[in-house]
């Protein structure tokens, strides 16, 4: 019988134990011949990232021996931390940063040295036996480390420097003859969805570069995913229309729009080795989108220039390989998690290769999301999923509305989620009400979009989380006198900000946020040492405003419960962002829960942690909002 019971005190099967039981991350997919190969992330093995090998038999064996762990830290959020061919890996280890070359039925052999040097976005240069990678060093400490383009030889280890003298670079690419490689670059202030600069230059006998010339990125332009095509013709993303759109430079040099739509062919590269299209032949490309929040895939003929979607039952979308007819790639719905997936593109079969999890949930419990907008500001239009409380097995009582939680995204730049999430479906099959708010600055929505928070991160990202709140209320979707805001790293600050500066909110959760953006200016890794510039403005030209949209220097406003779950190794936002605020809301007689964790960095990834995570914000909002089971 259905039970009676107050919104978000209901009893689910969706525990935090079931949550990190058997679920794995996967990311980067890899095509070798006949052979399929990604990277798992097992929060049950300590975090540890492993390759795997899917072959031709359909068996699946995974490479990377214990104690292994297949990561890079250039940038400190990595990516591209493995290549293969023919067999042969090589990857990048985490604890030494070194990389590692193995046969699959073999024992990893360390390629590089040890050293102060990080790799990542690793490709393999076959004619002259080496890997390309970008190479981050940490040589000197204190000093900022200097980024690089390298060429390593797969006999002696030789580490030969290809192309330094900018802040950053990615996506080296040679061309398939081998006579040309491309990259990207950039400088600060900027960040790659900010400007980068596409580069070509001919890759000579004996492996040095010249004739070094720039293809694209001129001012206000960010470039992303370059690819040669079979034979030979360079393609890019670039936002030059304000949408990041598919690109060629054709035989005479000039770049031309291949195909031109309202819709994003790319996403914010926090990370390396990004692939979202990719070649089926010569003139057929197939190529993932993004259109209001939610991804779509699809098939471009650039001959005929003809555009079609696929119809495909994903709403998320990313790692996608393409090899002829056949497509893998990391797809997941709204009511299904994430999974591995061969495609036919010209039959639309599919085949599910890996799941992120083998849990069989009931769809009973899945609470799917609707698209709203709302208005925001300034007379503008705000976005996110709202997702309803769902649990066949209770009903609130009559006239009663669901507590909300509203989430605020990391990044800022980067998009609310489409696709299952389990941790949210922890909270909605409670009677919580979510939701997922993508607030200006997010990505999915074109430049000006992605640019309404530029000088204004504190302002548009919180007047956006408020203001999705008040409009639930106004519909009566959400219980007024039961709001919270909850996010991770930015997401955190936005959290926190929302908390000191308005009054919406009964409580909070802070995930490893930002209070003291001043400390954050002075004490963060190189790749966002001056993502503040732009957010917030040049430091310390412009220290008042830093200190202005600080929480840590308004307490006094601050007057609700806040639990801070806080990684003791996180370089990105180090845990003393945390430990002020704390220590001033306990100084207030603020109710303040404090969890850390030792041994995390940005993020949690351990299954123990990630459950002590989940139950201790549940806990907390209990006893805030009075919902005792």
């Amino acid at each position: 019988m259905t039970k009676i019971a107050p919104f978000g005190s209901w009893q689910s099967p969706i525990t935090s134990d079931l949550i990190v039981a058997g679920t794995i991350g996967l990311v980067a997919i890899a095509i070798d011949d006949q052979d399929i190969y990604w990277i798992e992330a097992r929060p049950q093995e300590q975090g540890r990232n492993v390759i795997i090998r899917y072959d031709q038999h359909r068996q699946i064996y995974t490479i990377t021996p214990s104690p292994y762990n297949v990561r890079t830290r250039v940038h400190e959020y990595g990516g591209g931390a493995f290549t293969v061919k023919n067999g042969v890996v090589f990857f990048v280890n985490f604890s030494d940063q070194r990389i590692y070359q193995q046969s699959i039925d073999s024992n990893p052999i360390p390629l590089t040295p040890e050293s102060t040097q990080s790799y990542a976005d690793l490709i393999l240069d076959s004619q002259r036996n080496r890997l390309i990678c970008v190479c981050e060093d940490n040589h000197t400490l204190g000093v900022e480390p200097e980024n690089s383009i390298v060429s390593i030889d797969l006999n002696s280890g030789k580490i030969t420097t290809l192309v330094t003298g900018d802040d950053f670079y990615a996506a080296p690419r040679l061309s398939p003859d081998g006579s040309q490689l491309v990259w990207l670059s950039w400088n600060h202030p900027n960040l790659p969805w900010d400007h980068t600069i596409l580069w070509r230059a001919t890759v000579n006998a004996d492996g040095s570069l010249t004739d070094i010339t720039k293809i694209a990125g001129e001012s206000a332009e960010s470039i992303c995913q370059p690819e040669w095509s079979p034979d030979g013709v360079l393609y890019f993303v670039s936002d030059r229309s304000n949408w990041w759109n598919l690109y060629r430079v054709n035989p005479g040099g000039e770049v031309e729009c291949v195909w031109e739509m309202d819709a994003e062919f790319a996403y914010p590269h926090w990370i390396f080795a990004i692939s979202l299209y990719g070649f089926a032949s010569e003139r057929d490309i197939i190529t993932a989108y993004t259109q209001e929040g939610r991804w779509y895939l699809a098939h471009l003929d650039t001959q005929t220039k003809e555009f079609t979607t696929l119809d495909i039952p994903y709403t998320n979308i990313d790692s996608v390989k393409v090899q002829g007819e056949r497509v893998i790639l990391l797809a997941a719905s709204f009511s299904e998690p994430s999974a591995i997936i061969e495609l036919d593109w010209r039959q639309l079969t599919t085949k599910t290769i890996r799941k992120s999890t083998e849990l069989t949930l009931d769809s009973a419990y899945i609470s799917l999301p609707e698209a709203i907008s709302f208005p925001t500001t300034d007379g503008l239009t705000a976005y996110g999923w709202y997702y309803p409380p769902q649990n066949p097995n209770y009903q609130a009582p009559e006239n009663s509305l669901p507590p909300l939680i509203v989430k605020s995204h990391g990044g800022p730049t980067a998009p609310a989620g489409a696709s299952l999430s389990l941790k949210l479906q922890y909270w909605t099959s409670r009677g919580f009400a979510v939701l997922d708010v993508n607030y200006g600055g997010s990505t999915g929505f074109g430049r000006d979009y992605r640019q309404r928070l530029l000088g204004n991160w504190g302002i548009v990202d919180v007047d956006d989380c408020v203001n999705g709140a008040k409009y639930l209320v106004q519909q009566q979707k959400a219980d007024s006198q039961r709001l919270a805001i909850t996010g991770g790293s930015a997401g955190g600050y936005t959290t926190l900000a929302a908390l000191t500066f308005r009054d919406t909110f009964q409580a909070g959760a802070s995930y490893y946020g930002v209070s003291d953006l001043e400390a954050l200016a002075q004490d963060t890794h190189k790749f966002e040492s001056r993502y503040l510039d732009g957010l917030i403005g040049p430091y310390p030209e412009t220290k008042a405003i830093y200190q202005q949209r600080s929480p840590i220097n308004f307490v006094e406003k601050l007057n609700c419960p806040v639990i801070f779950l806080q990684g003791l190794e996180d370089k990105v936002v180090p845990p003393n962002q945390a430990e002020k605020m704390v220590k001033a809301l306990e100084a207030k007689g603020i109710p303040v829960t404090y969890i850390t964790f030792p041994d995390e960095q940005h993020g949690f990834r351990k299954a123990e942690n990630i459950k002590t995570a989940l139950e201790s914000e549940l806990a907390f909002y209990l006893k805030v909002f009075n919902l005792g089971i």
